[in-house]
């Protein structure tokens, strides 16, 4: 369901102004006692969750000039009400930001009916093709040599870093595997994918947003080439089946649909499995033993992967705009302001979880919203977990020991939530 929404300039014809400040009818005070920025909050929003929850379950945030729900009802309310839309907006100047606005303007992600629903219907068809079940004997294999080099480096010794050796390798290989790019090509894509997926985050520079504009550009032109490739050579690949689809009205992907596509695939798909893979495999680590209960009854895999989704979210923050007034959690969204569902709350909520704060893997009454809901529930949520059971389960199956070897390093941003580094020593 990535990527999140960003919040535009505050001058808004919806808002009232007062000062230099601008609230929504009714609102005089920024009721959220949270900075997004603050480095304790990064590390740990959990508390400062709960804290907010406690006060009200939809808040106004006067730096951010929206709402913010943090209960699970209400989250789970913003993601499925209809009135409440992914509404893009080019960023401006359009003539800096051609190619991020292009890649944004054409994804399904940030459609509303009719055009998601006819998107939507298009990829689904193409991934229906077995796209997902065909690969899961390759990804068990891949995660297996990964994790055999893990070991083989770390020789029960010396920390290394399962970020860079598994948890990032493994997504973009499999989207390049699904879709068909060339082994020489692939150390391109995740390099343009980390500068995109930075322009999402609050307090961006010049020069991040100068990279995002330069990372877009070049995806888009290789994408372009390859699709040009597949319609004259088509293979039994993803991308091919997206060049080829049509539904029974005939209609079929527009280039840069295609192309935005699968931008989308790469930038969501690999982002959240990359987080989920460091966030999960620190929890586990911090919980010995839930570590060791999972290693005892490796059955448990499927749940636990849910759990960790749970527990520490990859994405915290994900926006909707009211296309009309829409009364939710006790206040009123006007038409054209926007909400943003905190996701890492509302899967902390303990109205729906019960000792929301603890790990466990066993966990099965699990009605987590990583993944979102509603008409903008993930597609690629299949492969995602396809991928993340393949990963824990060599680390599980082809290891006698997981330690951490030092302190690991989280990124410093807020709403795409991951690790920089998680270094850990393995054994056979």
């Amino acid at each position: 369901m990535w990527p999140p929404r960003r919040v535009p300039p505050r001058a808004c014809e919806w808002w009232g102004a007062r000062g230099s400040s601008y609230y929504p009818s009714g609102v005089t005070t920024a009721a959220v006692p949270l900075d997004l920025t603050d480095p304790d909050v990064v590390a740990d929003p959990y508390p400062a969750f709960a804290r907010a929850r406690a006060n009200a379950p939809v808040q106004w945030h006067e730096r951010l000039g929206l709402w913010l729900a943090f209960t699970h009802a209400e989250s789970n309310a913003v993601l499925r009400d209809r009135r409440l839309g992914r509404i893009w907006t080019d960023k401006v100047p359009v003539e800096r930001f051609e190619s991020f606005n292009l890649i944004h303007r054409n994804a399904i992600l940030e459609m509303e009916p009719p055009d998601h629903t006819r998107l939507r219907r298009l990829i689904s068809t193409a991934f229906a093709r077995g796209h997902v079940e065909r690969l899961r004997p390759w990804v068990q294999e891949l995660a297996k040599e990964l994790v055999d080099g893990l070991v083989e480096r770390s020789g029960g010794t010396e920390p290394v870093d399962v970020l860079t050796g598994m948890a990032e390798q493994l997504p973009v290989d499999v989207i390049a595997e699904l879709l068909g790019v060339p082994h020489v090509d692939r150390p391109l894509l995740r390099p343009w994918s980390n500068a995109i997926v930075k322009m999402y985050e609050y307090g961006r520079t010049s020069e991040i947003e100068a990279g995002a504009e330069r990372a877009a550009e070049e995806f888009v032109a290789y994408l372009r080439t390859l699709a040009g490739r597949r319609r004259r050579s088509p293979g039994d690949d993803l991308l091919s089946h997206l060049v080829q689809v049509r539904d029974t009205e005939g209609d079929r992907l527009t280039e840069d649909e295609l192309v935005t596509t699968c931008i989308l695939l790469l930038n969501a798909g690999h982002e959240a499995t990359v987080n989920v893979s460091g966030n999960g495999l620190l929890a586990l680590l911090e919980h010995p033993g839930q570590l060791q209960r999972l290693r005892e009854d490796p059955g448990l895999l499927p749940t636990a992967i849910e759990e960790l989704m749970r527990f520490d979210s990859p994405l915290q923050l994900f926006e909707r705009t009211a296309t009309e007034d829409v009364a939710i959690g006790g206040v009123t969204v006007e038409r054209g302001q926007k909400i943003a569902a905190l996701l890492g709350s509302a899967n902390r909520d303990p109205a729906v979880f019960t000792d929301p704060d603890t790990l466990d893997v066993g966990r099965t009454d699990n009605a987590h919203i990583s993944f979102g809901a509603g008409v903008h529930f993930c597609i690629g949520a299949p492969l995602a977990r396809v991928e993340l059971q393949a990963s824990f389960g060599a680390l599980l199956d082809r290891t006698s020991t997981l330690e951490l070897g030092r302190e690991p390093v989280r990124r410093p941003e807020f709403v795409i939530r991951g690790l920089r580094e998680l270094p850990v020593v393995l054994s056979r």
